[in-house]
């Protein structure tokens, strides 16, 4: 794949998914208001084991057909990768059913382990059918997801694009206007608008399937020339590929599940802890759902930057690994590494200082005192989970992915250990805190086994991530000055006006002068690419930094 396909790629599924992230982000704003923190956590508490199950059907398999038929498509092989295709199609299906079965009849039994030994404001038989609700998603997206898999591994970028950009715009539509026709119109209960809202993932999956399927029944003259066009044909039997794309499937199942595993976690011990240390009820209630759905919402923002390049990652470093590129696959390597810094850092660490006016001005100023230490520690951790996925993503490309797996399980068995006792002395800022030991280790665990297998030198990136946080720190300056000055004027507690102020003024600011300082150093062009240097022309060609 040449540099101009991979950026263009790269740009179209970056762009779709910051657009979806961005669409999952504002509708928490109308969501709140319909709902409120005891709804959000209704929502956190059926969406989490429906991510998990989720996960779990779809095996992995979708972005290993990217990996399998980008590999075959490298050697002319383009039989292979459509008779995978059709068998991976029946494959998912049959997964999708059985973890639609397991997550309905499983719902009786997970209710009373979320709820905690209590009921506060939500009974078991509430959060049963939300979690119900829910489930039916299970039976559409793992086929929906595969599609998007075999055009990825053909270069094809488009498709996952708009149709997820469309199943978010169908998802959140009928999420809200549901939720609001049944709490402000008919007046109903609040579990019974939850439960629709949560159905929404459904009705969104339906028309992310219709998009794919138009796509490919318009793509579908070229790709049967692909396969006239075909050099060699591996000979492989069905079980032979199934055997090798499980193989591949494998580890990226546990990193499809590595977030919403921590979340698990939390699900599961939060309130149970809380409750030991006599904190339990609303008060529980509130803070879990301000970090496990309302808080987690803002933060992926950032870490949809990771999601994207996770995607694009995987066939081109695969295709560079294949043809013993040596210098192109560090090459992509350490553009993916710089882009997730040189992107994510500034914009959580300026979420962290402006976390009272974010929830002042997105969710409610009533909310500020509750939420506020939480955005402000939970944003950092973002940071985080973009290098592990992106992390991750390269060590599936040089087909080291045994190492995902290791590195998620010594995270996860970190978070198991740390999560109570952490909760129980710092409340909802240890959930956080053990969450980031954890992905701390998981990290460095899959940068060693870059260093190793793929003969990676971490110099050149370390140095320019220094310059990132020497400019990071001047717009955190620029942007806590900012706020501070306005605060004699516009006090962003007082209304979602003034939060909105003093969030926009910050924001400004702050982005202003991270890019002046970015383009006149060149640091955004040699990361970027030179179309970024226009401000600066004079050091054109100059990577010195």
């Amino acid at each position: 794949m040449s540099g101009s396909n991979f950026l263009r790629g790269t740009l179209i599924i970056t762009g779709a998914t910051f657009i979806s992230k961005f669409l999952g982000m504002i509708y928490i704003i109308p969501f709140y208001s319909i709902v409120g923190t005891t709804g959000g956590a209704l929502y956190a508490y059926a969406y989490i084991p429906y991510t998990i199950l989720l996960s779990i059907a779809t095996l992995g398999v979708p972005l290993a057909v990217s990996k399998f038929v980008s590999k075959y498509n490298a050697m002319g092989d383009y039989y292979s990768g459509r008779k995978l295709f059709k068998a991976g199609l029946w494959l998912l299906f049959i997964s999708g059913f059985l973890g639609f079965l397991i997550l309905f009849l499983l719902a009786p039994w997970l209710a009373p382990i979320i709820n905690g030994e209590n009921e506060y404001g939500l009974t078991n038989d509430e959060v049963t059918y939300v979690i119900r609700m829910v489930s039916t998603a299970i039976i559409i997206v793992p086929m929906m997801s595969i599609i998007r898999g075999f055009f990825q591994g053909h270069q094809s970028m488009g498709p996952t694009a708009v149709s997820q950009v469309v199943e978010q715009i169908v998802r959140i539509l009928f999420l809200l206007i549901g939720s609001y026709i049944v709490m402000n119109v008919l007046k109903g209960d609040l579990h019974k608008a939850v439960g629709l809202s949560v159905f929404a993932a459904t009705i969104g999956a339906i028309a992310g399937m219709i998009v794919l399927l138009t796509y490919w029944f318009r793509r579908k003259r070229h790709l049967n020339e692909l396969l006239e066009k075909s050099t060699s044909t591996s000979n492989l039997t069905t079980k032979e590929m199934l055997l090798e794309l499980l193989s591949y499937a494998g580890p990226f199942v546990f990193v499809g599940l590595n977030i919403s595993l921590y979340q698990l976690v939390d699900e599961f011990t939060f309130n149970r802890a809380m409750e030991s240390i006599g904190k339990g009820g609303p008060y529980s209630v509130d803070l879990f759902s301000i970090l496990n759905m309302y808080g987690h919402k803002l933060i992926m923002i950032p870490v949809s930057l990771a999601t994207a390049f996770g995607l694009t990652l995987v066939p081109t470093i695969t295709e560079a690994f294949t043809d013993q590129n040596r210098k192109l696959l560090n090459k992509q390597i350490t553009q993916a590494l710089q882009i997730i810094v040189f992107l994510t850092f500034p914009a959580v660490m300026g979420l962290s200082i402006l976390s009272g006016p974010t929830i002042g001005a997105l969710l409610s100023i009533d909310q500020i005192a509750t939420g506020e230490g939480v955005i402000r520690y939970y944003a950092p951790v973002a940071l985080l989970f973009a290098l592990f996925t992106v992390t991750a993503a390269i060590l599936q490309g040089i087909n080291q992915q045994r190492f995902a797996v290791y590195s998620i399980s010594v995270g996860i068995l970190i978070k198991i250990i740390l999560n109570v006792p952490f909760i129980k002395a710092f409340e909802v800022y240890g959930a956080i805190w053990a969450t980031a030991i954890g992905f701390l280790f998981s990290i460095l665990i899959n940068l060693w086994a870059i260093k190793r297998y793929a003969n990676f030198r971490y110099e050149y990136f370390i140095r320019r991530s220094m310059l990132i946080a020497i400019f990071v720190g001047m717009m955190m300056v620029v942007v806590y000055g900012v706020q501070k000055v306005l605060s004699y004027f516009v006090n962003y507690e007082d209304g979602r006006g003034q939060s909105i102020i003093v969030l926009s003024c910050a924001v400004i600011a702050g982005m202003l002068v991270y890019a002046w300082l970015s383009l006149k150093t060149n640091l955004a062009g040699v990361i970027l690419g030179y179309r970024f240097q226009f401000l600066n022309t004079r050091n054109k060609g100059n990577d010195s930094i």
